[in-house]
């Protein structure tokens, strides 16, 4: 028996399949070119085929799963395909990763079509839900910020407070889901209080040992930054989506529903999530 992740040489989906192994388990990645991954066993799929995805499910002891980006409608065809193979091979355990995207109440929204697809097939399952990830700031003009000038520049406000994770937080949970299986529906993941920007910046100063401050970026000048990175066809959603964000008054997951409370799992500290990522 195997588990099967999807995404295994990305960013997300990495860290889950050395996770896995390193609790001894089996895995086999599933991705577009089994080339792309050399850390064991992979098998091609295409997510536009229902046939394809059931193929690679088949005999599945697990499932890890996260929509790839791509355009909403992209999203939404894979979303309808996944749930379907699943329905038809039933795997024993499915957790899924929003990736922070919203599951919203709206029939067309791709990760709330994935979720309840799930729930609807009957099979054991499991949604996992962070918020922000800790990685964005380790985009290049960020962490050149706090190393070079001691400044660490983000597009929220200084009184932002955002359950912030990271993808070794998520890996944690997914594997533990796969040990946990009596804990089901949606399992929320980030810190509790809530990170201010500051709080965020005290971290990175203990890790740089040199002293570094929050600022407060406008989303313009983000995505003014990040244009030499994704482009401005890219970067344009992203700059909406924290234009957004600073209307909102903060972002923290449902503690109710939160890793701490149903596994007993607590995020990494930023400080310690530097160090484990070696940045």
């Amino acid at each position: 028996m195997t588990f099967l992740i999807h995404g295994a040489t990305g960013a997300q989906g990495a860290p889950v399949a050395d996770a896995l192994l390193r609790a001894g388990k089996t895995v086999t990645a599933v991705v577009r070119s089994t080339a792309s991954y050399t850390s064991g066993a992979a098998v091609m799929v295409d997510n536009s085929s229902v046939a394809s995805l059931a193929d690679a499910y088949t005999g599945a002891e697990g499932l890890f799963i996260h929509l790839p980006l791509g355009s909403p409608l992209q999203q939404l065809d894979h979303a309808r395909n996944i749930a379907a193979a699943v329905s038809r091979t039933r795997p024993s355990r499915v957790v899924f990763s929003t990736s922070g995207y919203p599951l919203g109440e709206d029939e067309e929204s791709p990760h709330g079509v994935l979720m309840r697809g799930l729930q609807d097939s009957g099979v054991s399952s499991a949604i996992v839900a962070p918020r922000l990830f800790l990685e964005n700031l380790l985009l290049p003009p960020v962490v050149a910020g706090a190393r070079e000038q001691g400044v660490l520049e983000y597009p929220l406000r200084t009184d932002y407070r955002a359950s912030w994770s990271s993808h070794l937080d998520i890996a944690d949970v997914v594997v533990k889901l796969f040990e946990d299986t009596d804990v089901s529906g949606v399992v929320t993941v980030g810190a509790l209080p809530g990170l201010v920007g500051e709080n965020l910046a005290e971290g990175f100063a203990k890790y740089l040992d040199r002293d570094v401050r929050f600022r407060a970026q406008t989303p313009d000048e983000f995505g003014a930054a990040m244009i030499p990175l994704f482009g401005h066809e890219g970067i344009g959603p992203v700059v909406d989506s924290y234009h957004w964000r600073n209307t909102q008054p903060d972002e923290l997951i449902d503690e109710t529903r939160s890793a701490q409370k149903l596994l007993g799992l607590h995020p990494r500290p930023v400080e310690q999530w530097l160090r484990d990522v070696n940045a």
